[in-house]
């Protein structure tokens, strides 16, 4: 079985979508690829990723925020909304990650 993740990544890594023809700028791109919802760069770049879940989960806050400032919904059901709508948006792939102190400081402020 062909794991397509694998075989973007290894591209990416190896630099293949970068245009031969500008050879001053080759070092310097950061071609960025979203695949699956997880932004891949040909740098790994973690900081990249969070960026963009930290984005994501902006703005399922902001889909969701009349229901969290609603005064009818009780302080457990706003909880619940919170952990299975935002939460899991932020958090999707993070297995894999290798965060340092400042990185996860800013997921936890989340």
């Amino acid at each position: 079985m062909v794991c397509f993740r694998c075989i973007i990544v290894n591209t990416l890594l190896k630099g293949d979508n970068v245009d031969d023809d500008d050879d001053d700028n080759k070092n310097n791109v950061d071609n960025i690829t979203i695949y699956l919802g997880t932004t891949l760069t040909n740098q790994n770049s973690i900081p990249e990723e969070i960026k963009s879940r930290l984005r994501s989960g902006n703005a399922g806050y902001h889909s969701v925020q009349n229901l969290l400032s609603s005064r009818l919904l009780s302080k457990n059901l706003k909880i619940k909304i919170y952990r299975t709508i935002i939460l899991p948006v932020v958090f999707y792939g993070c297995e894999t990650w290798s965060l340092t102190l400042r990185e996860e400081r800013k997921l936890r402020v989340f």
